[in-house]
């Protein structure tokens, strides 16, 4: 399928994705447990390479992806691009907040895929407590009662901000938690800052990026269930140097819409080469690519696996 169109023109025309999910929220909202609990699942310690389709954008409030600034405010629109997504071969994973999750599984489009809820979306794109990334979507109870594989947390480490260490100490805590059920913990850790317009801005140098692993691998009691979800560093000898900072598990971000897709991809084929990147965690990317061909921006990335 290729999503092309408009989330005006979903906004006017059919809505049977979003109609059919309201209609069971509205008579039977037990059923969403049901369908949760009865979800074919997978298996993370034998999944192989991993492309994982990410959409939690939309909690933070950040709905732009490239020129479109609310490019995932329709629901019917992005929950296309979703199943779309989610439907092409090698598409193993999901990561998502509640609503996303509970309404992909009752339109099936989550069988026998691996699933990590997010978990901390209080840091508001663009408010004044941008930086305080509270959780507030999914904890680690909720995961476990949802039958999902593993929670994702951001975790921005702000060197001018006293309340990056609350930040720090609840990734902690959380890791803790995930880990003492036998749930993945997905850290994406950035060191941040702000800039004089009031802009947070993740920096991607290579330093930078090497410093935030070291803080996040660390943390909680055991980093046996930890993985990283990391920035792609352009220049392959720096990510070689980036990715010999840790032992963890790790994959690939795929950050904002690029103007470059070709060159974007070059650079996460040269970070799968590194033995500890399994694998890629891409959301705007894919679900709107500059051509809105979902399906053959999908099938780009897999075949890089």
């Amino acid at each position: 399928m290729n999503a092309s169109s408009t989330p005006a023109a979903y906004a006017s025309g059919p809505r049977p994705l979003t109609d059919a999910v309201t209609e069971i929220r509205a008579t039977d909202p037990d059923r969403i447990g049901r369908a949760l609990a009865q979800r074919p699942r997978a298996d993370l310690s034998g999944a192989g390479r991993l492309m994982v389709i990410a959409c939690d954008h939309p909690a933070r409030g950040a709905l732009g992806a490239g020129e479109r600034p609310l490019a995932m405010a329709d629901r019917e629109d992005l929950l296309r691009r979703c199943m779309t997504a989610l439907s092409r071969p090698g598409v193993n994973g999901f990561l998502g907040t509640a609503e996303i999750i509970e309404d992909l599984t009752l339109l099936g489009a989550l069988d026998g895929k691996l699933v990590w809820g997010s978990m901390n979306r209080i840091g508001l794109q663009g408010a004044s407590f941008e930086m305080d990334d509270r959780f507030g979507a999914y904890d680690a109870d909720g995961i476990e009662a949802s039958h999902l594989d593993g929670g994702k947390m951001l975790t921005r480490i702000n060197y001018a901000d006293p309340a990056s260490a609350a930040t720090l100490e609840a990734s902690a805590k959380a890791i803790d938690s995930l880990s003492e059920r036998g749930l993945n913990a997905m850290i994406e850790p950035f060191i941040s800052r702000w800039e004089d317009d009031g802009r947070i801005v993740n920096d991607l140098s290579e330093e930078a990026v090497i410093r935030s692993i070291c803080i996040a691998q660390a943390l909680g009691r055991s980093s046996a269930h930890t993985w990283l979800k990391l920035p792609c560093v352009s220049d392959p000898v720096s990510m070689r140097r980036v990715m010999a900072s840790t032992s963890l598990p790790s994959l690939i971000l795929g950050g904002e819409v690029s103007t470059d897709p070709e060159a974007t991809r070059a650079s996460w084929a040269a970070a799968l080469e590194l033995p500890n990147v399994r694998g890629l965690v891409v959301g705007r990317s894919l679900l709107y690519p500059g051509n809105d061909d979902v399906e053959a921006a999908v099938d780009a990335a897999v075949a890089l696996l």
